[in-house]
């Protein structure tokens, strides 16, 4: 039977969202956040979803795109996932190969891509020149299992929670807050989030950012640290950046921002959080083993030169 690969058409988004649940249990995926990430992409992204096809059945997908928000020129990425019993069939490498001519056809001089932490995986990046660079580890937490910590009574002084709702006549605190600790994680490639308009169109107006389950700390007034929450509208939450501003820090008040919205979730009906963190973020896996989540998956970033 043919492979082949072509652009993502409307119609292929129940059978790519069903395609991502099987090979990513961790993430938050939903057919309007497809259709919206697909029409919303920054042009300077040269954004493309790639779909590999067999006899009309969609058994492989890939997002593809430059870093263009990258201090690092050429910067690009692109991470292929195939149906679990559908593989070896030629479908990833496919379209590694088709997202590496785009990517390099703009400029790119070098792929980031992630690998699931298994043998098969780690194999195919090695074969298709990729070597790794750093690890994460996606977490999960059984909100219906068990006690959540409790929020300290009360609060210190001078310290707040808002929701994200708080902010939506003016957002603009938030993405300073966003913009200063993406600067400071650990990341492979270096993003500077300094274009307001372009975070709105992208990260707050996001279909699935929880703006209600999003909790924001604020100390006198300004915000000083936020967890941002994803959620699918059914059952499954996904913290997406959790961070504090540098002059808050040490205080506590990351944990206080994650334990206020998790208790939220699990009190709205969500059952099953994740997470994920670098490898080597001692303080915020540290954390999270401390709200109870355990190690689900991990991946591993690879890179490879693109001449």
């Amino acid at each position: 039977m043919t492979v082949t690969v072509r652009d993502f058409r409307t119609e292929d988004a129940p059978a790519v969202v069903a395609l991502r649940r099987a090979c990513l249990p961790f993430v938050v995926v939903t057919e309007k956040a497809l259709l919206f990430e697909v029409a919303k992409a920054n042009p300077a992204k040269k954004y493309r979803l790639l779909v590999a096809e067999e006899e009309g059945e969609v058994i492989g997908t890939a997002h593809v795109g430059i870093a263009y928000d990258s201090e690092d020129p050429g910067q690009s990425w692109v991470t292929p996932h195939v149906l679990p019993g559908r593989r070896r069939r030629g479908a990833g490498s496919l379209i590694l190969r088709t997202a590496e001519e785009h990517l390099a056809a703009h400029g790119a001089t070098s792929v980031y891509a992630w690998a699931l932490d298994d043998p098969g995986s780690l194999a195919f990046a090695a074969r298709h020149g990729y070597r790794p660079t750093r690890s994460a580890h996606f977490q999960h937490l059984d909100l219906a299992g068990g006690p959540l910590p409790e929020l300290p009574t009360p609060l210190p002084a001078g310290v707040a929670l808002r929701t994200g709702t708080a902010y939506e006549a003016d957002p603009r605190p938030l993405f300073e807050a966003d913009a200063e600790v993406t600067s400071d994680e650990p990341s492979d490639i270096a993003t500077a989030l300094d274009d307001y308009e372009d975070w709105l169109g992208h990260t707050w107006d996001h279909p699935c950012l929880d703006r209600e389950l999003t909790t924001v700390v604020e100390v006198d007034g300004e915000v000083a640290a936020f967890t941002s929450a994803y959620t699918d509208g059914a059952t499954r939450y996904v913290t997406g950046m959790t961070g504090t501003r540098r002059a808050f820090r040490g205080r506590g008040l990351a944990k206080l921002a994650k334990t206020d919205s998790l208790r939220r979730a699990g009190a709205a009906g969500y059952r099953d959080a994740f997470t994920s963190n670098d490898a080597d973020n001692g303080p915020m896996l540290a954390v999270n083993r401390w709200f109870g989540y355990e190690i689900h998956t991990s991946e591993v970033r690879h890179v490879r030169p693109l001449n």
